[in-house]
């Protein structure tokens, strides 16, 4: 993705807050730091003033609103927008828009992978539990047998 910031120079990314996948909430900070961006994380409201941008986010006590400097990184929070629905002629007409796809290659990043498994296992079965007749048992067997006291 920074392959991409440093080709198109945009003036604002937005990005989502989390994926699908694991909520890591990673990828906009992650972004910044890489761009060397400022940043403004779970925006609600996102105002674009100049060469300025003022985001109000929701915090623990309120909200608060914060100024950067464009251009910038902003992560939305889902109180951002409306959702809008599309309209089947705004389908036909996407259609027609010219979609420019890039290769990693075209970008030169290499994707190779960097890690190696080694091997991957189950764990051990479990064994049983045992019962304890009172707590002085219990804290023999966690003395003597598991060592753990």
């Amino acid at each position: 993705m920074k392959a991409l910031v440093d080709k198109e120079q945009p003036s604002l990314i937005i990005l989502g807050k989390q994926a699908i996948d694991d909520d890591a909430n990673q990828t906009g900070q992650m972004l910044a730091a890489l761009a060397d961006l400022p940043q403004a994380t779970f925006a609600s409201k996102v105002e674009v003033d100049g060469d300025k941008v003022k985001v109000t986010r929701e915090i623990d006590g309120g909200l608060e609103t914060i100024s950067l400097s464009l251009p910038a990184v902003i992560t939305t929070d889902l109180r951002l927008n409306e959702p809008r629905y599309v309209t089947l002629p705004n389908i036909m007409k996407a259609k027609k828009k010219q979609l420019d796809v890039f290769k990693p290659e075209d970008l030169g990043v290499d994707v190779k992978p960097r890690l190696k498994t080694l091997k991957v296992s189950e764990p051990p079965k479990r064994g049983e539990g045992i019962k304890v007749a009172d707590v002085a048992a219990l804290v023999e067997k966690l003395k003597n047998e598991a060592k753990v006291i």
